[in-house]
């Protein structure tokens, strides 16, 4: 996953972790960032460090998409 600059297009940062391609991302309320992966996972980042909160694993297959709520997290492969 790589982190963009709005305002300048400049490259912020790479948040490392899947592996395999990433094919669907989401921003929560809190800015808290959710990627769905071929590799069967979802990633949690924090949005303010990048840092790797959690790995949600149970999917058999590719997650392509993602929701967030307030209360929860739903993916779909």
């Amino acid at each position: 996953v790589k982190v963009w600059s709005a305002s300048t297009g400049d490259l912020l940062q790479t948040l490392p972790g899947h592996t395999n391609y990433v094919y669907v991302i989401a921003v929560g309320d809190d800015g808290t960032v959710y990627s769905g992966s071929a590799d069967s996972t979802v990633k949690v980042w924090s949005g303010e460090d990048g840092r790797l909160v959690r790995t949600l694993i149970g999917h058999d297959f590719s997650v392509c998409s993602l929701a967030v709520s307030k209360t929860h997290i739903y993916s779909g492969s």
